[in-house]
């Protein structure tokens, strides 16, 4: 097997212009490398015709970006036109959208490969990838363990090496904490930098799609072509899109970061906090000035998650009646027996919850009394983010409280689901981007990662922070590889 796919974007690149391998090549080698590990179940479909046809036309066609002819994966929550999409439920898995998402025009537009549609959470709703109607992914790092989610299919095949780049969504840490435990860079944009217009909704004021690669200039290089102002999404900014690699390799001295009490409490693991301070150390050596502070409200980020983003999901999901596409029942009794039936047979336990949950907090006086007031707490959130802002560059911290845990653990417990995500929901909060970087590895061998959150639409001094602690630690990232 070819190990082109090792390469970093310029490397491969330069040997694509050079005419020294062909886009075919490229998809070729992804397809060896899915073959021989399909036990990760990190994709739901796959399209190796499509794929090979389209490298083949771009043989004909002179390489114009570093985009060109690269593969990528795509979170099955993206629609795209004619190619299976499923959100991984059985009440969309003979869904085939008849147009494409804003990004997904972008990506064909700018000659990359689409390779297939990621394993996920149902709807995005959970945070191991474990709800998934086609079974969950396993990690690589140990196959044994959860790969995190919801994006945890497009962690998979980033961390795996079986694709360079993939998208996922984040709406209350689905990039970031999958990326954590799978040892790659996931970056939770902006909320409004990237268009949503074709993401299947979860929680429509927390959803934001997001770029995961082994890098962070090849993350850095992603965002840089997907962002954008979107007028199909009526929640794009108008703000120009920054060159996100401008700041990568700048010194870090003289940054001023923060650091979150409520993220080194005793809610995070020793070993985890520990990899932290490290980094911490790492940073005050190199120039850094750290101080520990307060974010508002912080601690009440699950339960403000749970209002606003179950109220939200049941209102995106009501558009799912087995009426107009996906899983209908067939000879239904009446209309009634049709909904019913459709909804109870096509949705997974976890997703039905959250429509129950979210229907009662938005019923009658309910609206008021919880969601209207968890949205004025989630703004209290949001400015004292802002404020902290005011003096700091960066706030960082754990992405999550432990490495990846052991398959089927929690899955009888709904409040894990949330707790899971504690340290990253606040940054969807506040509408602000957050990022991981790997850091080390656990008692375990299994991946730590650093969050990394900045004020709103600054995610090139994110990528600065991210390139210097990346250079520094030089880690091995090869899960297939014993880690020293």
């Amino acid at each position: 097997m070819s190990k082109y796919l090792d390469l970093g974007i310029k490397e491969l690149h330069n040997k694509l212009v050079n005419k020294e391998i062909k886009p075919k090549d490229l998809v070729l080698e992804a397809f060896e490398r899915i073959e021989a590990n399909q036990d990760l179940n990190a994709f739901i479909t796959l399209d190796k015709e499509g794929a090979i046809k389209r490298a083949e036309e771009l043989e004909n066609v002179e390489s114009d970006s570093l985009y060109y002819g690269i593969p990528i994966a795509i979170k099955d929550n993206i629609v795209t036109k004619g190619l299976r999409t499923t959100c991984a439920s059985h009440i969309l898995d003979n869904f085939y959208p008849i147009y494409d998402a804003t990004i997904i025009e972008t990506i064909k537009n700018n000659n990359m490969i689409i390779i297939g549609k990621t394993n996920m959470d149902e709807f995005a709703m959970g945070s191991t990838s474990q709800t998934s109607y086609f079974g969950a992914p396993k990690n690589p790092w140990n196959k044994t363990k959860v790969s995190g989610g919801s994006s945890g299919g497009s962690a998979v095949c980033v961390s795996a090496g079986l694709v360079p780049f993939a998208l996922g969504s984040d709406t209350g840490g689905s990039i970031r904490q999958p990326s954590s435990y799978c040892g790659i860079v996931g970056m939770k944009p902006t909320y409004g930098r990237v268009s949503r217009y074709g993401l299947i909704a979860f929680g429509s004021s927390l959803d934001q799609i997001g770029p995961m690669t082994k890098t962070v200039y090849d993350n850095a290089l992603l965002l840089n072509l997907i962002s954008g102002h979107d007028d199909k999404d009526l929640t794009s900014s108008r703000k120009p899109v920054d060159d996100y690699t401008r700041l990568i390799g700048k010194p870090i001295d003289g940054l001023k970061i923060g650091v979150p009490k409520f993220f080194m409490s005793e809610i995070v693991s020793d070993e985890v906090k520990s990899k932290v301070e490290e980094i911490i150390k790492l940073l005050e050596d190199n120039g850094a000035q750290i101080e520990y502070i307060d974010i508002d409200y912080i601690e009440n980020a699950v339960t403000l998650y749970q209002i606003i983003a179950m109220g939200e999901a049941s209102s995106n999901l009501a558009r799912f009646d087995g009426i107009k596409y996906g899983f209908s029942k067939k000879d239904p009794e009446g209309i009634d027996d049709l909904y019913e039936s459709t909804r109870g047979e096509g949705f997974g336990e976890e997703v039905k919850r959250r429509i129950m949950v979210g229907s009662y907090l938005l019923s009658g006086d309910n609206a008021k009394i919880y969601y209207n007031k968890a949205l004025q707490i989630r703004n209290g959130i949001r400015e004292s983010f802002l404020k902290a802002f005011e003096k700091y560059d960066l706030i960082i911290g754990p992405n999550a409280t432990t490495t990846a845990y052991n398959l089927g653990e929690g899955l009888d417990d709904p409040l894990k689901t949330f707790l899971d995500d504690i340290l990253v929901i606040p940054v969807n909060m506040a509408g602000l981007p957050g990022m991981n970087v790997p850091i080390g590895f656990g008692k375990d061998k299994l991946p730590i990662g650093l969050q990394i959150i900045g004020d709103e639409f600054e995610e090139a001094k994110m990528y600065q922070l991210a390139s210097f602690i990346e250079e520094k630690l030089n880690l091995d990232l090869d899960p297939f590889k014993e880690v020293k």
